[in-house]
């Protein structure tokens, strides 16, 4: 494992962990399971946060900072969550306002909308009207888009309606602006970026199962995916700065290939869930 990471040129930067959570609770339905932790793994997890002597940060200081405008901790980490599954209102979000944890939530508007539409499977969801709540424990709220959807693989109509209707309908829920955003699974492109930003975002995360950087790109953050088969061990390693490259980078040959394929059978199939 590495503490700092190389560019080119020698230049070298540290990681900056960003995690991403989907729902922690112990019995989730078989679509979502790769992506879920147990409570008591996740309380692990973040007792590891905590001894890792890293300080807890929002994306709105992370995006502060990628702007020029204040500096981060000597040594930050992020926690952030994404579609609004029904643990996080409650036992995740106490989980971690009881460590003093901050942490980011990105949610699925069109799947936690009583009557939405969403591209996302069956699963136990928190409420719009709960949003306000993450905020009481101090948690940032972030968009996740309407339904879900391969963002990259869209027309620009429906692509601006992602983006834009699910940050009118946090706005509206919160009574504030929404700053920041993140591709459902992912999945963006040079479009996707340039809409994000027209739509109002400061900021979009991605995934790219790496480590971030104070040099990372503003509409495409990197995060890494916390899975069920992740242990303390691999955790503990990401706060120390190591287990993965560090963006920014440019995409991989499979990255790109896996990219055309998607576009493709998008234009067959029409909008598919991302994930």
């Amino acid at each position: 494992m590495r503490g700092t990471g190389g560019g080119s040129g020698g230049i070298q930067r540290a990681g900056i962990p960003v995690f991403l959570y989907h729902a922690v609770m112990e019995d989730p339905p078989d679509w979502i399971a790769e992506f879920t932790v147990t409570p008591k793994e996740f309380a692990a997890h973040l007792d590891a946060v905590v001894d890792s002597g890293r300080t807890p940060v929002t994306v709105s200081a992370l995006a502060d900072h990628l702007a020029g405008r204040t500096p981060l901790p000597a040594r930050p980490v992020l926690l952030t969550f994404d579609d609004g599954f029904a643990d996080l209102p409650g036992p995740t979000a106490e989980a971690l306002a009881g460590r003093g944890l901050a942490a980011t939530a990105y949610l699925t508007t069109g799947a936690i909308t009583p009557g939405g539409r969403s591209l996302l499977p069956p699963a136990p969801m928190m409420t719009l009207a709960q949003a306000a709540s993450l905020e009481q424990y101090g948690m940032e709220v972030g968009s996740h888009t309407v339904t879900h959807a391969q963002l990259d693989t869209l027309p620009p109509r429906d692509l601006a309606r992602e983006l834009r209707a699910s940050r009118v309908a946090l706005e509206d829920a919160l009574g504030h602006g929404v700053r920041h955003l993140a591709y459902p699974h992912g999945y963006n492109s040079g479009r996707v970026r340039r809409m994000a930003a027209a739509a109002g975002y400061e900021t979009a995360t991605a995934v790219r199962h790496a480590l971030s950087s104070d040099r990372d790109e503003r509409y495409r953050i990197a995060r890494l995916i916390v899975r069920r088969s992740h242990t303390v061990a691999d955790v503990e390693g990401w706060l120390a700065g190591g287990g993965a490259r560090i963006a920014p980078y440019r995409d991989g040959a499979k990255t790109v290939a896996w990219r055309w394929y998607r576009r493709a059978r998008a234009v067959v199939r029409g909008p598919v869930f991302a994930g």
